[in-house]
């Protein structure tokens, strides 16, 4: 039986086949299981593709150290800190403003639409651990910019941001969660979310929607609304960032929920007989080991690990304990090699 494909899956073929990335890949892999004709002259290919799709998964969720590129990819955004947090928004809706407030960044604010045109990173900071925050190109339905929901994809979480002071506050934020959904991607608020094998699965994301423009009449009557039209699905956070002004209203509060929503912990290294360094804590994932540490700070002898001392809240101070203690945010640690 003839395959009979379709011009949209030649040319999300034709993406893959120029993709450079692994999120690329996987999002041109989607695109083309979406739009292969299901019938079973068709069934060896969307085997095929659902074994690609779930291979491009993995690269994406374990990127490669080694992976690169020979032309530049305008989202190709280098992850830094203990997170990187991608925003995803309608037109001036504040996301640029969000962003330099929580972090100073350089981004442009303006009233007028579309003022970001490419990824604008700025780090903010929850007590002493950074998170990187992107700001990237507005969506509407007639467009998504092509690339970037492979950069959304290969993020550790994701921002939607949505203004309070807009008269189209419920589509712009419809409009983003069916960016989501049309791209197989599902928002969750679980911090551990598991990875399907299931290609067909939806992607969870770890997801918050920081509502801007808090400080504006009505607010809290439009955020109330939409905390009982989405707040089953979605977890909302409500900011007042009008201007970009350093130290805006609920920002502090909202860094602190993206830590944890990252599930990561900080650790300080207390190089043995001297004072704790508390300048550059090492950001591992919950659930990293005294052993953990050690390949981090010494990937070729990590192996090697004599003996770990401990100060934190769950130990009495430089307590010994074995390779496989369970290091806790904060922690402070000596290890002996």
């Amino acid at each position: 039986m003839p395959a009979n494909l379709t011009p949209e899956y030649m040319r999300a073929d034709e993406r893959y086949r120029e993709a450079e990335t692994p999120a690329q890949r996987l999002e041109a892999l989607e695109e083309m299981l979406r739009a292969i004709p299901k019938h079973k002259g068709t069934d060896k290919m969307q085997a095929d593709l659902k074994r690609k799709i779930a291979q491009a998964r993995r690269e994406v969720a374990s990127p490669s150290k080694k992976a690169s590129s020979s032309r530049r990819d305008l989202f190709n955004v280098p992850k830094q800190g203990a997170g990187q947090v991608v925003l995803l928004g309608a037109p001036n809706v504040g996301k640029s403003a969000l962003v330099r407030s929580a972090s100073n960044a350089e981004c442009k604010v303006a009233e007028y639409p579309f003022t970001t045109q490419a990824p604008q990173p700025g780090m903010a900071h929850h007590e002493d651990v950074p998170i990187q925050l992107v700001d990237m190109p507005p969506v509407t339905r007639e467009h998504v910019p092509p690339g970037m929901i492979g950069r959304v994809k290969a993020s550790d979480a994701l921002l939607i941001v949505a203004s309070l002071a807009s008269q189209t506050l419920l589509d712009d934020l419809e409009t983003c969660l069916d960016v989501m959904a049309n791209r197989n991607i599902a928002p969750t608020n679980n911090p551990t979310p598991e990875i399907p094998e299931d290609p067909d699965a939806p992607m969870p994301m770890r997801t918050l929607v920081a509502c801007t423009y808090g400080d504006v009449e009505n607010a809290n009557e439009e955020f109330q609304t939409l905390k009982e039209l989405y707040g089953d699905r979605l977890e909302f956070h409500c900011v007042a960032v009008p201007d970009g002004k350093e130290d805006g209203q609920g920002i502090k509060e909202l860094v602190a929920r993206l830590f944890e929503l990252l599930h990561v912990v900080r650790v300080y290294a207390k190089p043995p007989g001297k004072p704790v360094d508390y300048d550059a804590p090492f950001i591992l994932p919950k659930g990293s080991t005294a052993q953990d540490l050690a390949t981090e700070i010494h990937r070729e002898k990590g192996n090697q690990l004599k003996s770990t001392r401990v100060w934190g809240q769950a130990v009495h101070d430089g307590q010994n304990v074995h390779h496989d203690y369970v290091l806790n945010d904060k922690d402070a640690v000596e290890l002996h090699m």
